[in-house]
């Protein structure tokens, strides 16, 4: 197909948001390997995908680095669609991927379908895009904050995990928004888990007060005490979500009560 002047679809614009969600805004060039692959899928050039993407970054309130608004008014509905309700939408959007490239997903994602527990229709699907979700989340966030603890900077990446900010029950439709994730290593994680530490509305790193009496201990200070107050290193993309943290440093200030 000839691109031309012709509109994009809604699920063209599905798949390019798609595909910014896992892209940071520097990547989003027309020589860009996965912006060409998704180019020739949709019978679009790369120069145009690109442009769709930088379009979708004029969108985000939090990107600071914004290209020129000229987003339609099916790319603002596609947009908020998507993020709203990022875990059933990103799922769609990777079946409506992996249909243009005649497969499935579950052969995308190597999912063993006869390994899955006993469940048939919605809940099997559900099984199925929550092992996508879970795979995806790791990637994104990991991305968001190019490979690094966003506390410590420490990029040894099998020290590093995708933390939720906000618990897994709490928001079912945002459960692996990257807007819900931080990207920490396994010791900040699970300080992170138990309210021991927790970041502010304005991304700065408060540790709990318990810290300080242990503050003679070399690898209290140099590990929790020494980034009392800093700033988190700021994402490539995605910035938490101030519920989220709201939501998390709610929590952290019960406990210390």
């Amino acid at each position: 197909m000839k691109e031309g002047q012709t509109l994009w679809t809604k699920d063209e614009l599905m798949l390019a948001i798609n595909l910014y969600s896992k892209l940071t805004f520097g990547q989003m060039s027309q020589t860009n390997r996965n912006i060409i692959d998704l180019a020739h899928l949709i019978g679009r050039t790369a120069g145009s995908v690109a442009f769709k993407l930088v379009n979708f970054a004029s969108l985000d309130p939090r990107l600071t680095q914004k290209g020129m608004i000229n987003a339609s008014k099916l790319d603002r509905e596609v947009w908020q669609e998507y993020m709203n309700n990022w875990d059933e939408v990103f799922f769609e959007s990777e079946k409506l991927l992996a249909k243009k490239k005649h497969t499935t997903i579950e052969k995308t994602y190597a999912i063993d379908l006869d390994n899955l527990p006993a469940a048939t229709g919605k809940e099997r699907e559900r099984l199925v895009m929550v092992r996508v979700n879970q795979s995806q989340f790791r990637k994104i966030v990991l991305t968001n904050f190019n490979n690094q603890c966003c506390i410590t900077g420490i990029g040894f990446l099998d020290l590093i995990v995708a933390s939720h900010i906000a618990p897994w029950s709490s928001d079912k439709v945002n459960r692996l928004s990257p807007q819900n994730g931080l990207a920490l290593n396994t010791l900040h994680d699970k300080a992170f888990d138990r309210h021991l530490i927790t970041v502010t509305e304005d991304l700065k790193i408060k540790i709990s007060p318990k810290f300080y009496k242990h503050q003679d201990v070399l690898s209290i200070k140099q590990n929790f005490i020494d980034y009392d107050g800093k700033s988190l290193i700021t994402p490539k993309k995605f910035y938490p979500h101030p519920e989220f943290l709201k939501i998390h440093n709610d929590k952290f200030d019960s406990l210390e009560v």
